[in-house]
């Protein structure tokens, strides 16, 4: 496979390990529909590519992701409904295949995370196989900010990483923590001052391993780990799509837009 680049999404292949990095930098990486299909085509691309031995996913500028541009996203149902449908031989939507094609590339992943990691941008951080962080990153299921659960394959990776308490706080609050506080909890795999050397250390290591056996092992891990992925696919989509055409959405979604304090309708 050849070197990959799109405006918003790049990707260089060197030595085996090809290099991922949203390039949104004046939007903090914000995630738009051309984003997610972006993600989606290099994703597939790189689990093809018998060369590949190992993705760093990381982002340009200030941010790894800061989450989902509402701005680049339409709500309108004749434009949601068809990015929510899933694809039938995956399972996942667009916004979950985004997220979830890191796992399907038979090589390691590993995310450098530095500056804001919320909403969408923390679900495709889980999507990684590892995660490394600054300490002083900043991590939140921001979806609860706007009345939302996180629908962009989340729940699954919050599955395998943090208790069910956790997962709870973070879904229920959309508290703000930081990378420290990450690695502590388990949604980092570890913090570094240069997580993308941090990062790179590990793929190299990893890639002087059979990658017959890397591919083997993460596929086995993948599968055998507890909880089915489909269902959980199905139970986000089903969770969301009231929410995200519910009066409360809307209610956030303005006073987050004029930096107010959102006021709730009654939960129905």
């Amino acid at each position: 496979m050849s070197n990959v680049a799109t405006d918003l999404v790049t990707c260089e292949i060197a030595d085996g390990i090809a290099e991922v990095r949203l390039n949104r930098p004046d939007r903090h990486n914000g995630m738009n529909a051309e984003v997610f299909r972006a993600l989606i085509r290099i994703g597939h691309d790189l689990a093809r590519d018998k060369q590949v031995r190992g993705v760093l996913l990381t982002g340009n500028g200030p941010s790894f992701c800061a989450g989902l541009d509402f701005k680049g996203v339409s709500f309108a149902p004749k434009d949601l409904l068809p990015q929510f449908i899933p694809n039938p031989l995956r399972g996942t939507n667009m916004f979950q295949e985004a997220c979830w094609v890191w796992r399907r590339i038979p090589a390691p992943v590993a995310a450098a995370v530095h500056g804001n990691c919320f909403g969408a941008g923390i679900q495709l951080a889980l999507g990684a196989d590892f995660r490394f962080a600054t300490t002083d990153s900043k991590w939140s299921v921001m979806e609860a900010k706007w009345g939302l659960v996180p629908d962009c394959s989340g729940v699954r990776g919050l599955a395998q990483l943090v208790g069910v308490d956790v997962a709870k706080r973070l879904v229920m609050t959309g508290e703000i923590i930081d990378g420290a506080t990450a690695s502590e909890w388990g949604l980092a795999t570890e913090t570094a001052d240069d997580p993308v050397a941090a990062a790179r250390e590990l793929l190299a290591l990893i890639a002087s391993r059979s990658p017959d056996a890397v591919a083997r092992g993460k596929r086995l891990l993948e599968r055998a780990w507890p909880g089915s992925d489909r269902l959980t696919f199905v139970v986000e989509r089903v969770a969301q799509l009231p929410l995200l055409w519910g009066e409360n959405f809307a209610i956030a979604r303005k006073a987050g837009m004029k930096k107010e304090q959102p006021v709730f309708r009654p939960r129905r």
